[in-house]
């Protein structure tokens, strides 16, 4: 079988993606420094990204108790309240991602103090040029460089004077999980004793449904984009309780035949009345949708929980790349879109 076959793996995993995941446990705790201008605590802070560079968002509240509203804006435009009281942090790896870029403009406009986070590109540039506090990503790979983004966050906030508690400890968890779990989902951990392995062998040729309850939601995102991005398979994520109002109705009826794979991330740190809804869910859809692959979610706190359920998706979407018989790396979709929607840019290029 190719998944245990490590010569085919290397050959199908062409830029090591799978060593890529393997040294996400080296992030949380490397600090990062921070250049340029200085900052101040603000009424509320507005994190501008797309993508995976949005994911740590969603992460950091997990980790560390921010003393005022935080938005995730993955959008053009801004929310009408971002003003001078506001710190706007635009991050994007590349530098050059044109919504974050755009929401930065609209940022400076109104006055908002400003921080970046980036490995280069115009973000980079703009915030070099023009003193704003800077936090410059290592060259992780950028759809595994989740962990250091979280922690550049988190030092954002903390000198803004933001943060209510020291998210070390958490970090210090977060790597020591990441370091343990990593060993069990390998490469060379053969199939019948590892679970991304088998996981990736269920969801081959299905749309995947990714559930969780509202504390695990940042890590069934992730599995959401691990899916897109790795296995070039169509994904999707569902939030108990929301999804109970909603889509748990639309699995009752149509399409007839559902060639989908159902997977619940459960946490026992979820409200109870939150985890009874995933059993009596499960209960009345009975022959109604696929059985879920239920993940039970390890490790004693949040962040823990985090970590294991976010790192098993990254592997489960490499492998279930290997399995489509794809390179997990390129996306050139992307690439073309990204052509399309800037014609003179690829002009440019060609010149």
């Amino acid at each position: 079988m190719v998944l245990d076959d490590l010569r085919k793996i290397h050959e199908r995993d062409t830029q090591d993606l799978l060593g890529a995941i393997a040294r996400q446990n080296e992030q949380p705790t490397r600090e990062l420094e921070l250049k340029g201008g200085r900052l101040h605590a603000a009424r509320n802070v507005v994190y501008g990204a797309m993508g995976g560079s949005a994911l740590p968002g969603l992460f950091v509240p997990a980790l560390a108790s921010i003393r005022v509203p935080m938005e995730v804006v993955r959008d053009y435009d801004l929310p009408a309240y971002v003003g001078d009281d506001t710190l706007f942090i635009a991050a994007s790896f590349s530098g050059n991602t044109e919504e974050t870029l755009a929401a930065l403009k609209q940022a400076e406009a109104r006055g908002a103090q400003i921080a970046v986070i980036t490995n280069g590109g115009q973000l980079r540039r703009i915030a070099e040029g023009k003193g704003y506090m800077l936090a410059v990503l290592p060259g992780f790979f950028p759809r595994f460089s989740l962990w250091q983004s979280v922690r550049a966050l988190l030092q954002i906030l903390e000198t803004a004077g933001m943060l209510g508690d020291d998210f070390r400890p958490q970090l210090e968890a977060v790597t020591r999980q990441l370091s343990t779990a990593a060993q069990l989902w390998c490469p060379e951990a053969a199939a019948r004793d590892n679970q991304a392995k088998q996981t990736a062998l269920e969801l081959m040729g299905k749309s995947v449904a990714v559930y969780s309850g509202p504390k695990l939601y940042p890590a069934a995102y992730k599995w959401k984009l691990s899916c897109n991005e790795s296995a070039k398979q169509v994904a999707w994520t569902g939030q108990y309780p929301e999804s109970n109002h909603n889509d748990f109705t639309g699995w009752s009826k149509q399409p007839v035949e559902k060639p989908y794979a159902v997977v619940e991330l459960r946490s026992s740190l979820e409200h109870p009345r939150i985890q009874k809804r995933f059993t009596e869910s499960e209960r009345l859809l009975s022959g109604m949708r696929p059985a879920p692959i239920v993940v039970t979610t390890e490790g004693r706190t949040l962040p823990e929980q985090l970590a294991w359920s976010a790192l098993l998706g990254d592997y489960v979407g490499v492998y279930l790349a290997l399995l489509n018989g794809l390179d997990p790396a390129p996306l050139p979709l992307v690439d073309k879109l990204k052509q399309a929607m800037n014609p003179s840019d690829q002009a440019r290029n060609v010149r």
